[in-house]
């Protein structure tokens, strides 16, 4: 008897897990395509800064990937809000606008509008300065692990508080940088130093940097807003996959629709001033 009952309760189970095999379609909803603004006004430290370029870009549902979103047609211009100087920018009809005559001034402020589809979007920033890179090095002392290399940057942070960084660092070959945000709030007037380093991967043992590879990294000055919005994207992007990690929200950036709130733009507007540094491991 006790045999016969095992043997009904097993057969049990397996028809439970076959009966899971049916396939479940689920409606989800879709939200209507939005404009995307890329604006990123980057001015390298030592040049003139004239050319510069705004991508505009329309989201897409989560599911499709072959679709062409550039926006063309549009109507782009930057103007500088304490001389009244207008920056026209020129459709590339690939979803870029470009400008050659641009005139970056360090603490001016300026304002994007952006026409599309008959609406007008606009954002403000002012263009931060940054004292620059002093030095570049590799150790095996500045990060978590003294068995793996990594690679040091050093700059100035100026007496007046309220200075904040944006780091950019990518090693030649990845497809992805590493991206990460300072702020002086507990290092205000001091020497900064940061340091990037590799977590060891067993399953991946060229994870970690080695002699011979070659980073590029970039030190930018952003606003407090700019530090705020990207300091959160980034705090997203690393929680994925976490199960206890907060439920992700949508962030919105400084670009405004002033013809229809409610159908507000993706993106950011911001100029920073950025030293930027070439560094190949010994």
């Amino acid at each position: 008897m006790t045999k016969n009952i095992q043997l009904t309760l097993l057969f049990a189970v397996l028809l439970t897990f076959i009966s899971c095999d049916d396939p479940i379609d689920v409606d989800l909803t879709e939200a209507p395509p939005r404009l995307v603004i890329e604006a990123s006004i980057d001015w390298e430290k030592g040049t003139a800064g004239n050319n510069q370029t705004v991508k505009l870009s329309t989201s897409t549902p989560f599911f499709d990937t072959n679709i062409d979103t550039s926006v063309t047609g549009a109507s782009v211009k930057i103007t500088n809000d304490e001389t009244d100087v207008e920056f026209i920018f020129t459709d590339q009809n690939d979803g870029t606008y470009a400008v050659n005559n641009f005139i970056p001034v360090l603490n001016n402020s300026y304002t994007l509008e952006v026409i599309y589809n008959g609406e007008v979007y606009n954002a403000t920033e002012t263009m931060t300065p940054i004292t620059g890179i002093n030095e570049v090095f590799q150790s095996f002392e500045g990060g978590f692990d003294e068995e793996l290399l990594d690679v040091n940057i050093t700059y100035n942070d100026p007496q007046e508080l309220g200075n904040f960084y944006m780091i950019r660092l990518q090693e030649v070959g990845d497809l992805f940088p590493i991206i990460e945000t300072r702020s002086d709030e507990f290092t205000n007037g001091n020497v900064q130093d940061e340091f990037f380093e590799k977590d060891d991967d067993e399953d991946d043992p060229e994870n970690q940097f080695d002699p011979g590879d070659e980073v590029n990294i970039k030190l930018f000055g952003v606003s407090e807003r700019y530090y705020n919005f990207i300091s959160l994207l980034i705090e997203q992007y690393d929680s994925a996959g976490n199960p206890f990690a907060s439920t992700p929200a949508e962030i919105r950036g400084n670009c405004i629709n002033l013809s229809n709130e409610a159908n507000y733009a993706f993106g950011y507007f911001r100029l920073t001033e950025f030293d930027e540094v070439e560094y190949t491991f010994q």
